[in-house]
């Protein structure tokens, strides 16, 4: 069994920057991909950005990019999510995900474990 838990969300105003962490338990956490997704209500779920199981590989949302940087430290089985220059349309409950294979996914349905989700709200 595998366990995820996300920390690190919080209110913080238009402009500023948020750092998530994202613990994973319970197998090797370096053998595969990790992602970070995010839902605001009324809306589906929506893919933000993965790192392969190595770290070498990353991709990103549009809506993020340039924004956002995912990175992972194996050795601290913690995966990290460095949210700059926010905008109050980055307001969701944010989720970080696990899946056995080692490459990127971009779907909720390619990851096999997930956290609770961490609230962030950016207001304006």
């Amino acid at each position: 069994q595998v366990h995820v838990v996300e920390s690190g969300g919080g209110l913080v105003q238009a402009g500023g920057s948020l750092r998530l962490s994202c613990a994973a338990s319970g197998r090797t956490f370096s053998s595969g991909a990790m992602g970070w997704f995010r839902q605001a209500p009324g809306k589906e779920r929506e893919f933000i950005a993965a790192i392969s199981w190595t770290g070498i590989s990353t991709d990103y949302a549009d809506s993020v990019k340039g924004r956002f940087t995912i990175s992972r430290d194996n050795a601290k089985n913690t995966a990290y999510l460095q949210m700059n220059s926010l905008i109050p349309e980055d307001t969701a409950v944010y989720y970080c995900a696990a899946r056995g294979a080692r490459a990127i996914g971009y779907s909720a349905n390619a990851y096999d474990y997930w956290g609770q989700g961490t609230q962030v709200t950016v207001s304006s």
